[in-house]
């Protein structure tokens, strides 16, 4: 039994109306370069009432609009519970070293209200906890990152000082060098660790 009714799917001009608001879209060409077709295979596909079903599936994929919204209007155009959760890249630092691990599922509620949700976001897990971090920023300002300094990969505590210059400190001795000298790879932005 069909979760909604598929009798109802309208002409394949209104479901294709909908993908281009799904996607934000504001004229039919940027669906066009989107899918890279033709304009005129895209209009043929507004005129012959066919269902899309092929741009209504990676729709679905790439923007998690509603299906039943989708091919019927009906229904919440996004499923509100699929918006709060972001996915996203985890790794695990042993060593040193970074090594893939899958991917981690996040609700964004965990994130302080009012700040700025990390744009590319990453977790990385040792054995203390999980740091989830964003490797997108403009600079680098005091706090907590992740950095390769020589070819050794950790959570360091970054202070900026005068003349494009930072101290390391967190792991070993404190040092001072120039901001060039090590490669800064993303900030953290929260830490999930065990209760002691």
């Amino acid at each position: 039994m069909s979760k909604f009714p598929f009798d109802q799917i309208g002409h394949s001009s209104e479901v294709l109306d909908r993908v281009v608001e799904a996607y934000g879209f504001t004229s039919k060409l940027q669906l066009a370069e989107h899918f890279d077709m033709a304009s005129s295979s895209l209009s043929a596909r507004f005129k012959r009432g066919i269902f899309p079903a092929d741009m209504v599936v990676r729709c679905v994929a790439e923007t998690g609009a509603s299906l039943e919204w989708l091919s019927t209007g009906q229904g919440k155009k996004f499923e509100d519970a699929e918006l709060d959760i972001m996915k996203f890249p985890s790794k695990k630092l042993v060593d040193g070293q970074l090594y893939d691990s899958g991917y981690v599922m996040f609700d964004k509620v965990f994130f302080r209200a009012g700040a700025p949700l990390p744009a590319d976001p990453i977790c990385v897990q040792d054995e203390k906890a999980q740091f989830i971090l964003d490797q997108k920023f403009a600079e680098v300002f005091d706090g907590e990152w992740l950095v390769n300094i020589e070819g050794k990969t950790s959570i360091r505590t970054l202070t900026r000082i005068p003349i494009k210059k930072v101290r390391v400190s967190g792991v070993g001795m404190a040092f001072d060098c120039a901001l060039d000298d090590i490669n800064v790879i993303g900030r953290v932005v929260l830490i999930i660790s065990e209760g002691n």
